[in-house]
């Protein structure tokens, strides 16, 4: 799967979760180096995911970017999939128990299960 595919698959399961805005952030002529490629704010919490494919590698701008966001209090990941998008998000406890399906788990976006 392609880089782009695999953020476009991110930024719509993250559209679907209530309490998050995200953005793909554009590279380019009037974009910033280093930017992970999807910005949120889920529950007030700033969090970034660079996404890579199975083989890809964080460039230097890259990792020191995410250690700067990690440092001013926000949050970082480097992904593959959206599965590792709903772990990370899973670590950091920022949804409601309905927000996020984790497997094995009731949840999901209806109250009652």
């Amino acid at each position: 799967m392609l880089e782009k595919d695999i953020t476009a698959s991110i930024l719509r399961y993250l559209k679907t979760l209530p309490s998050c805005f995200c953005w793909k952030q554009s590279g380019g002529l009037y974009g910033t180096a280093g930017l992970p490629d999807v910005i949120c704010c889920i529950n007030g919490m700033f969090v970034a995911f660079e996404v890579k494919t199975n083989t890809g590698r964080l460039s230097k701008l890259q990792a020191v970017t995410m250690k700067r966001i990690r440092e001013a209090g926000g949050r970082a990941f480097k992904v593959t999939s959206v599965d590792e998008v709903k772990a990370a998000l899973a670590s950091l406890e920022v949804l409601d128990e309905y927000s996020v399906v984790i497997p094995g788990q009731k949840g999901g976006g209806n109250p009652g299960g």
